[in-house]
């Protein structure tokens, strides 16, 4: 019996470390804020970032062409793209039957992105962590001095109301039964 007790203890005290480590990786993650140079950098490097796209968009589509769903290819009225009249299919320019390959133009002018280490652990980490903090600080509020004691003042105050109603049903009951009794012993 002394050793379930002590496994249970064991494992709340396990348990209460754990959630104390992720309550302080919590608060690590949430205290660390970007100084504004570093979102100045940011900014610029994403800047840099569409006009290189940009500029690779252009050159791909050639400079008479508009992009894929441009204004050239929208409805004047709507944002819908057009619905051209029954024209006959256009010959295709060229056909793609290969992409990747060493010796394509393309690409060899397309490098792959460096995706940073602080967007893949924001994209992973982020909306659990969001998760994980938003429960930690609902336990922290449910288990506070105030809501246990709101708590224990609601059960008590209902506890004795129900001690209330079943006293009240009692005497009810006892009330009707001697009435029935007194009722039995005029007709006899």
């Amino acid at each position: 019996m002394e050793s379930t007790a002590q496994v249970v203890a064991v494992a709340a005290a396990v348990g209460a470390v754990a959630m104390l480590l992720l309550v302080a990786l919590v608060l690590l993650v949430t205290r660390r804020r970007r100084s504004r140079a570093d979102l100045e950098a940011m900014l610029e490097a994403a800047q840099r970032e569409a006009d290189d796209l940009r500029h690779r968009l252009e050159k791909l589509t050639g400079p008479g062409r508009p992009a894929p769903g441009g204004p050239a290819y929208l409805d004047e009225h709507s944002a819908e793209p057009a619905v051209p009249a029954q024209r006959a299919p256009e010959r295709a320019d060229f056909v793609i039957t290969h992409v990747g390959e060493p010796g394509d133009e393309a690409s060899e002018d397309l490098t792959p992105l460096a995706v940073p280490d602080r967007l893949v652990l924001s994209a992973t980490l982020g909306e659990p962590l969001v998760k994980v903090a938003a429960f930690s600080h609902g336990v922290r509020r449910a288990l506070s001095a105030e809501s246990r004691n709101r708590i224990w003042f609601e059960m008590r105050r209902e506890v004795r109301s129900a001690r209330r109603r079943r006293l009240r049903l009692r005497k009810d009951l006892m009330r009707e039964y001697r009435a029935q009794q007194r009722a039995m012993e005029d007709r006899a």
